[in-house]
Order: C-alpha cells, then sequence, then structure tokens
C-alpha cells in the first residue's frame, strides 16, 4: 500500500460541490440522498425512461411515470461477476408487493465506457414479475436438499431466463438521452467524480459507498483502500505508518455488522482499530467518530450473534443472515473513544 497525502482544502471544495447537487435534488426533486447504493445508477435509468425518482431506498420503489405508476429498478453492471439481477434478504411481502408496481426494469450496465450508461433493459409488468419470482422461489425451495434451506432468501434472475420463461425481449439504447430532466446534473455528477477520484486516489466512488469512508478517512489522515472484497479489500483504510483499520459508517448510531463469519471475525483481528462512524448523508458531513480495539468490537459481536440464535432457536425459527448491530449504548462495553469531533 502506498499512501498519498490528500489535499483537503482541494477536497472539502469538493464536496462542497458535491452538497449543492444534492441540495438541488432535495429542493427540485425531492430526493435527499444520492450518493448511496449506487443511487447514481437509478438516476441513470429513470433519465432514460423519462420517470421521476422516488424519495428513499430499501423498502420504497425506485421510481414513477407521470401518472404515479410506480417502478422497481434493478440492475448488473457490465464489469460484475455475476450477470444477473439479485433480490437479496427477500420476504413473501417482496414478492407480493411487486405486483403492486407497475412494473419492473431489468437494466443493464455498460460501465465499460465513461461515463456509464443504461444500454439495454427488459421491462416486466409488476404482477407478472410477482408470479414469477413466486413461482422460481416455489421451484428453488423444492430442489433444496435435505435439511438445507435458502436461509438468505436470495435469487437471481438472468436476461436468458426473461427471455425464455416469458418471452420477452431486450430495450436496446444506442444513444443516452441528452435532453432528460436530470441530464444537467448527471453531468455535473461524472464530471465532479473523476475530480474527487483524482483526488483521492479512490475510485467507484459513486457506485458504492465508498464516499463515504472517504469523507470519514479525510477526518482521520487516512487512506481509502479502493478494493472491494477478496485478500485486496481486507481492510477499509490505512494510515501513513501501513495501519488498517475497518470502517462502519452509519447514517444513525446504530451500525451493522453483516455476514460476519468466524472468518470475517478473525479478519477484523488484524486491523488497528475498528472505526464507527455517523455521517449525515443529506448535507454530507461528518457527525461523529468513535474508534475501538478490535478484539472489543469481536468479542460483543461474538456475544450478540449467541443471544441472537438462542432467540431464534426459542421460536424454532432459522438465522437468514449472520447480521448483528452495534448501537450507541454498546459503545461503553467495546471501550470505544470518540475522536471527532474531539470531545
Amino acid at each position: 500500500m502506498v499512501f498519498e497525502k490528500i489535499n483537503k482544502t482541494k477536497f472539502y471544495k469538493l464536496i462542497a460541490e458535491f452538497r449543492e447537487i444534492q441540495e438541488d435534488f432535495l429542493t427540485i426533486f425531492g430526493v435527499n440522498d444520492i450518493f448511496s447504493n449506487s443511487k447514481i445508477y437509478e438516476i441513470i435509468i429513470a433519465n432514460e425512461l423519462d420517470h421521476d425518482l422516488i424519495a428513499g431506498h430499501s423498502g420504497s420503489k425506485d421510481a414513477k411515470n407521470e401518472n404515479g405508476g410506480e417502478y422497481e429498478y434493478k440492475h448488473f453492471k457490465e464489469t460484475s461477476s455475476n450477470h444477473s439481477w439479485t433480490f437479496n434478504d427477500y420476504t413473501d411481502n417482496t414478492i407480493t408487493n411487486l405486483a403492486l408496481a407497475e412494473g419492473v426494469v431489468f437494466a443493464h450496465i455498460d460501465d465499460t465506457i465513461f461515463p456509464a450508461m443504461l444500454d439495454w433493459y427488459i421491462y416486466v409488468d409488476g404482477k407478472v414479475c410477482s408470479l414469477y419470482l413466486k413461482q422460481r422461489t416455489e421451484d428453488l425451495l423444492a430442489r433444496q436438499p435435505k435439511g438445507k434451506s435458502n436461509a438468505r432468501r436470495m435469487i437471481n434472475i438472468s436476461a436468458k431466463q426473461l427471455e425464455t420463461d416469458l418471452g420477452l425481449k431486450k430495450t436496446q439504447i444506442l444513444v443516452p438521452k441528452t435532453n432528460g430532466k436530470y441530464t444537467k446534473w448527471l453531468q455535473k455528477l461524472y464530471n465532479l467524480n473523476a475530480e474527487l477520484e483524482k483526488c483521492t486516489n479512490v475510485t467507484n466512488l459513486l457506485t458504492s459507498n465508498k464516499i463515504w469512508e472517504v469523507l470519514v478517512a479525510v477526518e482521520l489522515n487516512h487512506n481509502v483502500n479502493s478494493e472491494q472484497g477478496g485478500n485486496a479489500g481486507g481492510y477499509d483504510a490505512y494510515d501513513d505508518a501501513g495501519n488498517t483499520y475497518e470502517y462502519k459508517v452509519s447514517k444513525t448510531y446504530s451500525w451493522q455488522f453483516q455476514d460476519i463469519s468466524e472468518n470475517v471475525l478473525e479478519k477484523y483481528k488484524h486491523d488497528s482499530e475498528i472505526i464507527l462512524a455517523v455521517v449525515d448523508k443529506t448535507n454530507i458531513e461528518v457527525i461523529a467518530i468513535f474508534s475501538a480495539k478490535p478484539n472489543k468490537v469481536v468479542e460483543t459481536l461474538k456475544e450478540k450473534l449467541a443471544e441472537k440464535a438462542q432467540n431464534y432457536a426459542d421460536k424454532d425459527k432459522e438465522i437468514r443472515r449472520l447480521q448483528v448491530f452495534l448501537t450507541k449504548g454498546d459503545l461503553i462495553m467495546i471501550e470505544a473513544n470518540q475522536i471527532f469531533p474531539k470531545p
């Protein structure tokens, strides 16, 4: 790892410009967080299809048409290792609620070019999609070996399946729309993102949650690791001495640790500190940062997992995901120190 000092003056100037775009989206379109969970792709899709974005993330539909009909967006990127659309942690209600939507847009994003573009999609009527997923999940459960279940409740849908099973075709887009309602802001975002990535040496800032890690890292004089997953992406940030850090960034005083297998917990122990940060995703600013020793955090996480497992067992239920939360009340237990703002 090579540590490079970030020009904070330039960084905060760029963040101020991002903040102005966020304010525009809130004032003009009523959308208040466009930098999380790959929201940029939803903006690209809505811009191309003349849809209006719907505020919110998980739990709400993504966009609506001029008549109020709502749409669910699913996308995958050309550079992704998984060339299918994933429904993660779905419930029976998730599938049922799709029937209330006007339709589901299964989109393909060509991110091999800059700026990335929606180059084709498959449209599925909401009721049709709901029935199709219901049948697919029932088939999936029926094929599970005895003693095993799809605890994560995850299903992948491919373009070939939609074309073959439902007789649908791709809608190709050869030239991106240049006069869409979001075009002006998208162009600003592309230009700013290029400058911010150059300033921080971190890629994919708009297509992951890395921008929030960078916001925290600059306050701590850290560099953020651009890699995601694998050995190279085994830590989130590092300092000029080569110490590594795990970051958990939330908009509340509640930090989610998910898919925490024994291997993941052991990996945490190799980091110098676990960083727990709170950010304001509307105003794009850091509210608070806490640090704790990995051993203390891992110990608490194991206790919470054991308690969760017991609670589920008492109710004869199966844990769907190995995830727990650390809350503000746990900061004393893990002996966390507040490092921003200084108490």
